[in-house]
């Protein structure tokens, strides 16, 4: 498993029936998790310091109670990288921090190639992905459907004084733009996508991933340069083993390159309990 060890800003505290107590900078959240399963105790109870709290709703979504006053948005910082947090209407703040990893191992890369790199960023969401790739020098495609989390993208990207013309910003369905790109003749050194398990696209394109990865990982071979550097694919989808994406990669990426091919769970470790949080899985295809 792939643990992010490196965060100062960040902190997994505890775990327990259902819920997660996290450190966001100076704030402390109590959000859902279906992951944790095991009792711990009262996490409530255990910690009286706790900022907000994530209420579930028994039709669907939620609500955030805030315990104590709480700003609007405010920012944390991994290593030289820097995003804004909010709360947001479904639980979330606009940072998977165990995407870590991920951002290390695409700077890695990218730095270590000695060469100019072209990424293309899919399913691309607030953009840390996209940061992390243009602080290493590339320069990034960031496509999502929704222009809500590419307008926070390009405040992510604005926070580390990355803006310029290393960057393009696409609103549209993942898939038809990969199509236009094919016929367009444009190639990537590097793609990046963190595909939901079921979404829709900017008008309503039906998204699903049992049925609509492997055919688009096929699409991008075709967008691939002669020496790829890297492909990853994150997914949350629990239902589905880690050898399904390995197999995914193999049978579309590995056909037409020499490489890499592996897949590994990610997850965070709580400072307070001392155990692993498994936060989905990346599959990579690397040079």
């Amino acid at each position: 498993m792939l643990i992010s060890e490196d965060w100062k800003d960040y902190e997994l505290i505890a775990t327990s029936n259902g819920e997660k107590l996290e450190r966001w900078g100076k704030y402390k959240l109590l959000r859902p998790d279906p992951q944790i399963i095991w009792n711990n105790g009262n996490l409530i109870k255990k910690y009286n310091d706790i900022d907000a709290v994530y209420h579930r709703s028994n039709t669907g979504g939620g609500n955030w109670e805030n315990l104590k006053k709480i700003e609007p948005f405010w920012q944390i910082s991994y290593k030289n990288l820097t995003f804004n947090i909010k709360q947001m209407g479904f639980k979330h703040t606009g940072l998977f921090p165990e995407q870590a990893v991920n951002w290390d191992f695409c700077i890695d890369k990218i730095k270590n190639s000695k060469r100019d790199i072209k990424v293309l960023n899919l399913f691309a969401y607030t953009g840390a992905a996209t940061v992390a790739c243009l602080s290493a020098g590339a320069f990034v495609c960031h496509v999502d459907s929704s222009r809500g989390m590419t307008d926070w993208a390009k405040e992510n990207v604005k926070s580390n004084h990355l803006e310029g013309e290393k960057v393009r910003y696409i609103v549209d369905d993942v898939v038809k733009f990969v199509e236009r790109e094919i016929r367009r003749g444009n190639k990537y050194d590097a793609i990046i996508m963190d595909p939901p398990s079921y979404g829709r696209g900017a008008n309503k394109e039906v998204w699903d991933i049992e049925k609509d990865l492997f055919h688009l990982l096929e699409l991008c071979v075709q967008i691939l340069s002669d020496n790829p550097l890297f492909v990853i694919v994150n997914t949350y989808t629990t239902a589905l083993s880690k050898e399904v994406f390995t197999n995914l990669l193999k049978l579309t990426v590995g056909k037409k390159y020499k490489g890499k091919i592996y897949s590994e769970e990610i997850g965070l470790k709580s400072s307070g309990d001392d155990l692993i949080l498994p936060c989905g899985v990346v599959s990579r295809y690397e040079s």
